[in-house]
């Protein structure tokens, strides 16, 4: 069962009309209202104020919180001024409603910096304003996020030391951190104190503020991939920088990870598991760089899934599949970045050379 919540009781005749709204839309779509907070929750809609923004307190990873801020008049600047809400509300997904004379605008903001919006006045279709924002939230919030992992201290002696793939995933590190792409704008510590970060990273195994990863094939069944919230351009120590991913634990829902003894490992990448379904179903792809920035003309994701979920995973490896050459081939990630594959790091570096945009577009 699909069940859902409010996190209190919106505080003006716009918000409590919208909130019955939402009620009456997602029970109609499968979905059980309750009001106990102690029950599982796969949906939170938490309403907060511009001088009130405090988190909802999960009791799972698998809660989704949409956080919901409103404002009249002027609108903020999305993500100088608002984005900072959706990092302090600790939500995996942002609204933020603006009214100005006879026109009220929706903008929907991700933690990926994604960006888009719809709007509504007064003689529009209610259902249908509401079974848009439906559409919106419906896939994001049932996505299943892979962000767990299982060390275990097995990895061969003979790779205590890396390889020569370790080796030139450190030399493509650098390479990466020459791009100066753009990470989030917005330092996490600044917004949030330590309690909030600490809860922020178990929540989604964020290890700092990223502009990409990489990773590059080992054999048949595993891989080499730079670990989360790393400096790139420094990667060094395996098991800390660089990580042996052995594969995915179905059952359990977490990245298998072999990593030498007497190492205090780094998180492996959030997009490990998108990593792992490429290599596994395209023996010819040998290296994966994942970056936020972009390209014309590529096929791109058509729903914004949050990064690390199988969903987005799921859904990159269906374009690569259906892609002319899958071992060579660009994919966007919507409102997010690229994912591009290859036979080697260095074939993928030289092909997107000077191509690359560094704004994301939004929609």
């Amino acid at each position: 069962m699909k069940n859902f919540t409010l996190s209190s009781n919106p505080s003006s005749s716009f918000l409590q009309w919208m909130s019955q709204g939402l009620v009456t839309t997602f029970s109609k779509n499968g979905f059980s209202y309750t009001d106990d907070h102690t029950d599982p929750l796969q949906l939170v809609f938490h309403f907060v104020a511009e001088d009130d923004i405090k988190p909802f307190r999960r009791k799972a990873q698998a809660t989704f919180v949409v956080g919901i801020l409103e404002n009249k008049g002027k609108p903020y600047d999305l993500f100088t001024e608002v984005y900072p809400f959706l990092v302090r509300s600790l939500a995996n997904h942002f609204m933020y409603i603006n009214h100005q004379t006879g026109k009220t605008d929706v903008h929907f903001l991700t933690p990926e910096q994604g960006c888009y919006s719809i709007s509504y006045q007064e003689g529009d279709d209610v259902e249908a304003f509401f079974v848009k924002i439906y559409k919106r939230l419906e896939p994001l919030t049932c996505s299943r996020l892979v962000i767990d992992n299982h060390f275990s201290e097995d990895l061969p002696p003979t790779l205590w030391e890396g390889d020569q793939i370790t080796s030139e995933l450190s030399k493509s590190g650098k390479k990466l951190d020459e791009m100066n792409l753009l990470p989030a704008p917005f330092p996490l510590d600044k917004y949030l104190n330590d309690r909030d970060m600490r809860h922020l990273k178990k929540l989604y195994g964020l290890g700092g503020l990223s502009y990409g990863n990489l990773s590059a094939r080992s054999d048949e069944d595993h891989f080499w991939m730079s670990a989360s919230g790393i400096n790139k351009a420094d990667m060094k120590e395996i098991g800390r920088d660089i990580l042996y991913i052995k594969g995915y634990n179905d059952h359990d829902n977490f990245m298998e990870v072999s990593i030498p003894p007497n190492v205090t490992p780094k998180r492996a990448s959030v997009d490990a598991i998108e990593h792992w379904m490429i290599y596994k179903e395209h023996p010819d792809v040998g290296a994966i760089v994942h970056i936020h920035a972009w390209m014309d003309g590529i096929k791109a994701t058509e729903i914004n899934y949050p990064c690390g979920t199988y969903e987005l995973a799921e859904t990159v490896a269906t374009l690569i599949r259906e892609s002319d050459n899958p071992s060579e081939t660009i994919i966007g990630l919507k409102n997010h970045g690229l994912t591009i594959t290859g036979p080697s790091l260095e074939n993928i570096f030289n092909r997107i050379e000077g191509k690359i945009q560094r704004q994301v577009p939004m929609s």
